[in-house]
């Protein structure tokens, strides 16, 4: 009866090892965020009194495809991105585009048009990019300049540019450039 337990106990612990060595394989070849198709990215700029605004997006990558009018369709919410949805964090108060906006942490998407786009700042995050959380957890809705790019970006990008005491929020990508401008809020 000894022998018997012995052994039993004996082919649990090798069957308990061999799955854990089947698990910490299946971690080596699953892919991890840092090699996804669209990476993680991030733009963050500092005001002159060391108070930051921080955007951390997924960046996709064009490849060939029609993005505006086509996989990123006209008229309708987009999450400014890929994977998790955006997020904004600022530990000052702003003002984005005329409206104010606290400190804190928000989700961002937009509606991309031809011709404007809008910005929309949501309160609610920690969602997953898709579907849209809707209009009743929104903060504000600002209206985003349009431009054409001089050359095509491959990679969808956001980025803060200096301008006066603030800055510009821009995302680029195929031939477009929507950009709203950001301020300390009573600055």
């Amino acid at each position: 009866m000894r022998t018997f337990f012995s052994l039993c106990t004996l082919i649990l612990l090798s069957a308990g090892f061999a799955c854990s060595q089947d698990g910490a394989e299946m971690k080596k070849q699953s892919p991890d965020a840092t090699k996804r198709p669209s990476p993680a990215a991030h733009a963050e700029f500092q005001f002159g009194d060391g108070k930051t605004v921080v955007v951390d997006y997924s960046s996709p990558r064009a490849k060939g495809r029609k993005i505006y009018g086509g996989l990123v369709p006209y008229g309708q919410v987009w999450r400014a991105g890929a994977n998790e949805a955006t997020t904004l964090v600022s530990n000052t108060d702003l003002t984005v585009g005329g409206k104010t906006i606290p400190a804190g942490s928000y989700t961002i998407f937009v509606i991309p048009n031809q011709d404007k786009w809008t910005l929309i700042i949501n309160k609610k995050t920690g969602e997953w990019g898709v579907p849209y959380p809707g209009e009743a957890s929104e903060l504000a809705r600002v209206d985003m300049k349009v431009s054409t790019l001089p050359a095509p970006a491959e990679n969808f990008v956001i980025a803060f540019d200096k301008n006066g005491n603030g800055c510009a929020l821009r995302m680029d990508w195929e031939t477009t450039r929507a950009s709203v401008d950001i301020s300390e809020s009573g600055k």
